[in-house]
């Protein structure tokens, strides 16, 4: 019974601390993009507007913050129990290091599923809305809700995309035709509109080369015979780190069965995916700078280590993710290698406290 209160009361303190870091994350990037944002402010997108679209990609934030949070989070509901020498007080009343920490990493259970559900259901689409409101609100119904564009393989044919809009209408459509390795035809249409389950050019221009030839056609409409749906365009030309792990899974295999390297959905895939065992260990770190050599030094060092180790997480996987493209090797390694060293770090950390 006293075991169980003991649990809670660890559980409560570390819960109760992420989400006061989380929310001041929250509020600081909200502040600091607000008023980075207010340059963007003309004619009917006023400031408000500017605040209301920050909203919306608040799930987008809360997901983007929720490791670093957890992180510090840990550090300080530990590290407060510490400081009022309860955590020194369990251990002499016989609970085990590791009972303290399994205790700590419950509420992390509740942090992970809140987070995979929210990269599944909930940031995909508030981002692409809070995208496609802004550009509206700055442009006009149907604003182009990318403006990265994008080049696709399909079979002999390259595809060169401008832009895809709201309402599923691709703007600015190149498409080159091969025979073997010449150029065949080259077509270039305004808009593509998806209607009756099938896409529709729109003011196409055809150009057909041979031998010293080439013959031009205008079109003010034609049919477009493509295996690509408005779902694989907009995964191909919206961020592929805001799409769901189903989105990024699905859109990795098309990659494949066009014979192209699927690198980066993977890595953001397995990102996402791998984002339990990453908590996990950022709270063993956390841990271990609690009960190992950093045990008796001021709380705010202890929270200092602890956002220099959360960063060096950070740039050690933005550094190994185009390292995975260049050297060939798999990208669950480019997530896991960081996480397998905050584990070793922190039980290293752990081992020596005793």
């Amino acid at each position: 019974m006293i075991a169980d209160r003991l649990d809670r009361y660890i559980a409560r303190n570390v819960l109760a601390t992420i989400f006061v870091v989380q929310l001041v994350l929250l509020g600081l990037d909200l502040v600091i993009a607000f008023i980075n944002d207010l340059k963007d402010v003309e004619g009917g997108y006023g400031a408000f507007d500017v605040l209301l679209y920050l909203g919306l990609r608040l799930p987008w934030r809360f997901y983007q913050y929720a490791p670093v949070a957890v992180l510090i989070g840990a550090l300080i509901g530990l590290g407060s129990m510490a400081s009022n020498n309860e955590l020194t007080i369990m251990r002499a009343s016989g609970r085990s290091l590791i009972r303290i920490l399994w205790s700590a990493m419950k509420p992390i259970l509740l942090v992970i599923v809140t987070v995979l559900l929210m990269a599944e259901f909930v940031t995909p689409r508030t981002e692409q809305f809070a995208q496609a409101w802004r550009l509206e609100q700055l442009s006009g119904k149907g604003a182009v809700v990318t403006q990265r564009g994008g080049w696709q393989r399909e079979g002999n044919i390259f595809y060169r995309f401008g832009a895809i809009r709201a309402d599923d209408t691709v703007i600015d459509l190149t498409r080159y035709r091969f025979d073997g390795k010449r150029l065949e035809e080259a077509t270039h249409a305004e808009r593509a509109i998806w209607e009756n389950d099938h896409w529709e050019l729109l003011d196409v221009d055809i150009t057909r080369f041979s031998g010293q030839r080439t013959d031009t056609q205008h079109h003010a409409r034609l049919g477009w015979n493509t295996d690509l749906s408005p779902a694989q365009l907009n995964r191909l030309l919206r961020d592929v780190e805001s799409q769901a792990p189903s989105e990024l899974w699905a859109y990795a295999n098309y990659l494949k069965h066009q014979g192209l390297t699927p690198t980066q959905p993977l890595l953001y895939f397995w990102q996402k995916m791998l984002m339990p065992i990453t908590m996990a260990s950022l709270v063993l770190v956390a841990a271990s700078f609690v009960f190992g050599p950093l045990r008796t030094v001021a709380a705010g060092t202890r929270v200092f280590y602890g956002v220099i180790v959360g960063l060096s997480f950070k740039y050690l996987q933005d550094l190994l993710a185009p390292a995975s493209t260049v050297f060939g090797f798999s990208p669950v390694w480019a997530v896991l290698a960081p996480t397998l060293a905050c584990i070793g770090v922190g039980l290293y950390l752990l081992r020596r406290s005793g």
